[in-house]
């Protein structure tokens, strides 16, 4: 139980009651947690974040990690305490200037009471001043910061902040990042958007980099390593940056012959999607053990299990995609996560069909018919799987038949005018599934709640009818299994983590 005034006798209580303003009775703790039922105590409540500058210390044979985080926000309601989603050891904490007394609660929270409360609507400064090693930190049983041979890698969803920085980790609050780190001279730094400058001093190199549009917490990213850094630009214009673990063995070959087509990938995807968002592509393959791909804004992680079979452009493809759907329109709360993967997913069957592979159609009776009725793939409902069905292959596959179905039933024109003019809507911001169909129903003329609910919100198989309706062939044979089939099957577990 917190208390706002603690007064040991009436005299007391009266003076303070003379002394602090009526409206003080207000002031109270922000929320544990931003309010999504998937992850309960994700993200805080009681203030919005404009910016993260982090000025960091990596030590690569230790995993020691030092920082100083400066968190501009401010307040949305009466502030007595606020909290920030972190985990390493804090040495200090300032508002506004001012020490601020902080301690631990829960899983991942650090609680912060600023020596003053805070009316609604302050600009606030919280300087967090911090140290620890990464690695030896747990939450929920797991950990998402990653140790290579040569240094550590930053890179999961829907949590990988806490590990690294002190910060509101929930989608729906998205700043701008500085990210300052200094490794020993011969490692290299990598992170989100531009690198700004280096500089070298008594043994140390310091990399600055700078995402200057809103990014979310979990699309922040930091990899430290020896790595094969490639600079280009794009056909359309577009600065690209990849690097590669100089360590990467038998993949390095795949990794690159997929990773070095970023630049005609993101100008390719442009022509489906609109204008790239960014300032800057690309994306970076350490040596992980790890199986996964995930989307961190303008710098795609790979792991090097992606290319063990040869190259794979479509999986490329995938993460470029959500550069547009899930980085610049972020979802509101994670139900809606099909926003992110059916659309990114749905991007590999355009590039199949691009590559004479397999159509879209092709591709969507391939999966229709792959899945009988009483598969328990059609018990995920994509719209809203669930927080344990959050990344289940339904909100794959599923969602982009969900996707061909809303082409089927607007026709092409306006399913197209829909992809490109989606991310210009909600750019840099955040849209929810109703949101979409709100969209979808005013560009296309037509009501697609039906569609909607039979795709994304019932528990079960459309009916052959539906399927029909949507330009979705039942079979009665063994389906055809298009060329590209195997390279986007292959993507199946690039969030399996």
């Amino acid at each position: 139980m917190h208390r706002r005034i603690l007064a040991p006798g009436v005299l007391a209580t009266a003076s303070l009651l003379l002394a602090i303003p009526a409206s003080a009775a207000s002031y109270a703790p922000g929320a544990p947690g931003i309010g999504d039922p998937y992850h309960p105590y994700y993200g805080n409540g009681g203030y919005d974040v404009s910016h993260y500058d982090l000025r960091l210390k990596y030590q690569p044979a230790t995993d020691e990690l030092e920082g100083t985080a400066t968190v501009l926000a401010r307040t949305t309601q009466d502030l007595s305490r606020f909290d920030l989603d972190f985990l390493l050891d804090v040495s200090e904490v300032r508002v506004n200037g001012v020490r601020a007394a902080f301690a631990r609660s829960g899983q991942h929270e650090l609680e912060i009471t600023p020596k003053t409360p805070l009316a609604k609507g302050t600009p606030i400064t919280v300087v967090v001043r911090y140290s620890g090693v990464p690695s030896a930190k747990s939450a929920y049983g797991f950990s998402t910061w990653h140790r290579t041979p040569d240094g550590a890698v930053a890179a999961d969803e829907p949590e990988a902040a806490w590990w690294w920085f002190p910060s509101n980790d929930h989608p729906l609050d998205k700043a701008t990042y500085d990210v300052s780190v200094a490794v020993p001279d011969g490692t290299q730094a990598i992170s989100n958007g531009t690198l700004r400058s280096t500089s070298s001093k008594l043994g140390w190199t310091r990399y600055n980099w700078r995402e200057d549009k809103p990014q979310a917490t979990y699309l922040a990213t930091l990899a430290v390593g020896k790595f094969d850094i490639t600079t280009s630009t794009s056909e359309g214009g577009v600065p690209v940056v990849n690097a590669y673990s100089k360590d990467l063995g038998d993949n390095d070959g795949a990794a690159r012959a997929s990773v070095e087509r970023t630049g005609e990938l993101v100008d390719w995807l442009s022509g489906c999607f609109g204008p790239y968002p960014f300032s800057s592509a690309g994306g970076y393959v350490p040596n992980t053990t790890t199986g996964y791909a995930l989307e961190t804004q303008t710098r795609v992680y790979y792991s090097p299990k992606q290319f063990a079979n040869g190259s794979n452009t479509s999986v490329v493809v995938h993460e470029l995609a959500h550069q547009w759907y899930g980085d610049d329109v972020s979802l509101k709360g994670w139900k809606d996560i099909w926003i992110n993967e059916g659309f990114a997913r749905y991007a590999q069957w355009l590039w199949s069909e691009h590559e004479g592979e397999g159509t879209t159609q092709e591709l969507a009776d391939y999966v229709y018919a792959s899945h009988p009725a009483d598969d328990a793939f059609w018990t995920v409902k994509p719209g809203d799987p669930g927080p344990d069905d959050q990344f289940d292959i339904a909100v794959y596959d599923r969602g982009a038949l969900a996707v061909q179905a809303l082409r089927g039933e607007v026709g092409d024109d306006a399913f197209f005018a829909i992809l490109k003019g989606w991310p210009k809507e909600h750019a840099y911001g955040n849209a929810s599934v109703a949101d979409f169909q709100k969209y979808a129903e005013q560009v296309s003329g037509k009501p697609l709640a039906a569609l909607f609910d039979t795709w994304l919100f019932q528990p079960s198989k459309p009916a052959a009818s539906a399927a029909r309706t949507a330009s979705i062939a039942k079979y009665s044979a063994a389906p055809v299994r298009p060329e590209s089939w195997k390279k986007i099957e292959a993507t199946n577990d690039v969030h399996g983590h």
